[in-house]
């Protein structure tokens, strides 16, 4: 290792020496890259950005019902809730019909089940009465509250219009905000060398080279897979470039660490990803993912250690993470993966157990501040599972009442809180970090003093919990705007996609996670600034810390396990391509439903 390290030492070294003779070629340099940043950000971000905002996502249509007057309804889900409640999948304005009547499920194996939700009018399917669930097949009578529906498939020429569409949906090509990307690391590594100087380490540059090598790979590969839309990734990396600078300004010897959190974090959201592929073993594995939660919060109370207050770390020799941060993934997975309870909606009591222990765990351990997130993250899982405001309600003021309680026994939490508001009041105690960190922040500017010119980073967690402010000092309120924007963005079209989900599963998983992006950069950016108490949470990707990086890494797997664009997840298991051939159409037989109507029946393999 150190013959491989020479060579490019002995070059920077000399670098260094010719610096030292001639500064003004360093401040020059440094004075013409400040106003480059914000353009290539922009440059970087802007494809990305739009493609994910702009590019509608044409709803994948799985089958159809027949009403008795011949109209059909489209199923544009894996599980469809029918009944007479606005917020049902299939609206049926049918007094006859309960709010939420029942609910036609596909599975993986494409076979269909219907479940009777307790409903006064009764299901049956071809006459006979459902009791709880029972299978269905096209050409199937479903009869609601006496109301008769025809499960009937898609026809021929609305498939054939319907792939036209989503192929006309193709995401723009990436390429361009990776070269871009690649040229902002060059630039980068050069301003951090010229930053420091005499002080110049090769880590810098292997590390920035390691993550371009990674990056193109990547994109590389899975071109060769027919794989389209980086979108997120792009964000993902041109925020872990971000990440680098600041640990390279910051804490140099950390920086080879943190390259590989990143590439170790690239791979969990690969494996994650290829997981989320079969929901049947997403439904095996949703108790392991609670008792790993459980276990990896257990064990950090148990054998952790103490830092900045809270005893959140495990050490094993030379190398210490946070379990709470792989916690997180854990228990996105096991509160999403409940998709046999998802139609009992009040039925939250173990989803409910399981938060109550993790989040009592964060208590003990007083990380006060991804408890937190846990609470958030855990209302939004239950509310997309059962949309009752009642219950919620209820939960938020025990939550309250909760920590009312800990408060009472634990009176030294308060003084985190105390300078919240009043930093300028206690710049010397309890407001020293946020003071330094608006100050810092304020005389960055727009463009920023330069990678590695900022003085911030002498503060305690600079590079962590206050990273907003190192961004806004050596890179410029511009960057740092758009760094929050980007997670921004990732929320927006979590939201978007989640309109045309094909499982809940993927819908409830990614809302999480976005949501817990949001929540968590919205705690690490208005903490640093004292708009929000100083909670000691991180900036997803920005931040330097190996396990938060894995972390935020395998939250993006669920966001992109929701892109149905073709051939844009490959979290979703792409099929042979259907080409409606001459020999498809001569298989297809008109069948004639009950209520008159002629409806194309396909009789081809999927």
């Amino acid at each position: 290792m150190e013959q491989l390290t020479a060579l490019p030492q002995r070059l920077l070294d000399g670098a260094a020496a010719l610096l030292a003779a001639h500064p003004m070629a360093g401040e020059w340099y440094t004075a013409f890259v400040r106003f480059l940043f914000p353009v290539l950000a922009v440059l970087i971000l802007f494809r990305a950005v739009r493609s994910l905002l702009r590019i509608p996502h044409t709803p994948e249509i799985w089958g159809q019902l027949s009403l008795p007057n011949g109209a059909p309804i489209l199923l544009t889900h894996w599980e469809n809730i029918i009944g007479r409640g606005r917020t049902a999948d299939v609206y049926l304005n049918y007094p006859s019909i309960s709010r939420q009547h029942a609910a036609l499920c596909r599975g993986e194996d494409e076979n269909w089940i219907i479940y009777d939700l307790g409903s006064k009018g009764g299901t049956l399917v071809n006459g006979e009465k459902v009791e709880y669930s029972a299978p269905v097949k096209l050409g199937d009578t479903i009869t609601l509250g006496g109301v008769p529906l025809f499960f009937l498939p898609q026809t021929v020429s609305e498939r054939e219009k319907l792939e036209e569409k989503r192929r006309a949906e193709r995401p723009a090509a990436i390429w361009p905000s990776f070269l871009w990307l690649t040229v902002f690391q060059v630039l980068a590594c050069l301003q951090l060398l010229v930053a420091a100087g005499e002080a110049v380490s090769v880590a810098v540059p292997l590390a920035f080279l390691g993550l371009t090598a990674v990056m193109w790979l990547y994109f590389a590969i899975l071109r060769c897979t027919r794989c389209v839309g980086f979108e997120m990734e792009t964000i993902a990396f041109f925020l872990s470039t971000l990440c680098l600078a600041v640990t390279a300004s910051s804490a140099p010897a950390s920086l080879f660490k943190q390259f590989m959190a990143v590439l170790l974090g690239l791979i969990l959201f690969l494996v994650l990803g290829l997981f989320l592929r079969d929901l049947g073993r997403v439904q095996k594995n949703r108790w392991l993912m609670a008792a790993m939660a459980i276990g990896l919060l257990g064990v950090t109370l148990v054998i952790g250690q103490s830092k900045y207050g809270a005893v959140n770390w495990i050490s094993i020799g030379p190398l210490s993470f946070q379990p709470s941060e792989i916690a997180k993934i854990c228990y996105i997975f096991a509160g999403s993966a409940t998709l046999e309870r998802l139609f009992h909606r009040r039925n939250l009591s173990l989803f409910i157990l399981l938060t109550g222990v993790c989040i009592g765990c964060l208590g003990l351990m007083s990380d006060f501040g991804t408890a937190a997130i846990f609470f958030v993250t855990f209302l939004v899982i239950a509310y997309l599972r059962s949309g009752d405001f009642a219950t919620l309600s209820l939960i938020c003021g025990a939550a309250v009442f909760g920590a009312g309680i800990i408060v009472k026994f634990k009176p030294y939490i308060l003084s985190r809180f105390a300078s919240w508001g009043h930093a300028w009041e206690a710049a010397s105690t309890t407001g020293y970090q946020q003071t330094r960190t608006m100050s810092a922040a304020a005389s960055g500017g727009l463009l920023g003093m330069g990678a590695g010119n900022g003085w911030l980073h002498r503060v305690p967690a600079a590079d962590t919990d206050l990273v907003f402010g190192m961004l806004c000092e050596e890179w410029g309120l511009l960057i740092a705007v758009l760094a929050v924007g980007a997670i921004m963005t990732l929320a927006f079209f979590t939201v978007r996609a989640c309109r045309v989900g094909r499982s809940s599963f993927y819908t409830i998983a990614a809302c999480a996670a976005g949501s817990l992006l949001v929540f968590q950069t919205c705690l690490n950016v208005f903490g640093s600034v004292d708009l929000l108490p100083l909670t000691g949470v991180t900036f997803p990707f920005v931040s330097n810390g190996g396990s938060a990086m894995m972390s935020a890494w395998g939250l993006l797997a669920f966001l992109k396990a929701t892109d149905t664009r073709e051939n844009a997840s490959f979290a979703i298991r792409r099929g042979p391509q259907r080409r409606l051939t001459e020999e498809a159409r001569r298989r297809t037989e008109p069948v004639k439903d009950p209520f008159g109507t002629e409806k194309e029946a396909e009789n081809e393999e999927d």
